[in-house]
């Protein structure tokens, strides 16, 4: 189980992330929700292990993450939202980087990059420098390099920036499947309609601070509304958003 207790990130005056706390189990899709700004990546920086909290703690299976971040580590699959790969690799080549750093054997190795590269439609490309692929396609590149070592944990930072529709219907199945198997999943996202589809539970952040922390279904029973939409609208925006768009499209005429 991963577990966050009352974490908070402080870059100098400013609290980023302010008193957080979740778990997340096996089998279980935690939805990480807010607003760009709101300390999402933050967050997620701190439980990867990327940066050290101001105050609180990250446990994983019982032990605080940096009592051995490097066996942790081997323990979690991380997509970052930015797709910042070596360009001058072929995609196979760099998930065979990524594998032979993880320890797999060869010809496992071999395998799953083929099943993966098949999966995300990026056979053809495999040879191909990934200077010349797409935003879409390096994130496929990186969903795939972060499956390879078969971990327990899985951290997804905007994991479907840049797919195209196919993939991402894709994707959606592919992280039910993952949770099926047992995996802990943390998603992190903006994109509501997607959380909605794939989370057991949500949190939605706001300036850094939990205004929510249930499942959808209890959210709206809670809020009655009908979508998850609806919910983060009333959560964390000031404005009527349907207010606004009328104010753009007048500004338009």
């Amino acid at each position: 189980m991963l577990e966050v207790r009352d974490l908070v990130k402080q870059f100098g005056g400013v609290r980023a992330v302010d008193g957080v706390s979740f778990t997340v189990r096996p089998s279980e899709v935690l939805g990480y929700l807010g607003p760009n700004g709101s300390g999402k990546t933050t967050t997620v920086n701190v439980v990867v292990g990327l940066v050290q909290p101001t105050r609180g703690s990250v446990t994983f299976a019982g032990q605080d993450i940096w009592q051995d971040i490097v066996a942790f580590r081997r323990r979690v699959g991380y997509v970052p939202e930015e797709p910042n790969l070596y360009s001058y690799l072929t995609g196979r080549e760099y998930l065979e980087l990524v594998g032979s750093l993880r320890g797999i054997p060869g010809t496992i190795l071999a395998r799953k990059i083929t099943t993966l590269l098949g999966l995300f439609s990026l056979e053809p490309d495999s040879h191909t420098p990934l200077a010349s692929y797409s935003k879409g396609m390096r994130q496929k590149v990186l969903i795939s390099a972060a499956l390879l070592h078969n971990p327990d944990l899985l951290i997804f930072d905007e994991p479907m920036s840049g797919l195209d529709a196919a993939s991402a219907v894709v994707f959606r199945h592919l992280i039910k499947t993952l949770a099926r198997a047992g995996k802990m999943i943390l998603y992190s996202s903006h994109e509501l309609d997607t959380v909605e589809r794939v989370a057991e539970r949500v949190i939605v952040l706001h300036h850094g601070r939990m205004v929510a922390h249930d499942s959808v279904e209890r959210l709206r029973e809670l809020m009655r509304l009908e979508s998850l939409e609806e919910i983060f609208s009333e959560l964390v925006c000031a404005e009527d958003p349907q207010a606004v768009a009328g104010d753009v499209q007048l500004l338009a005429g």
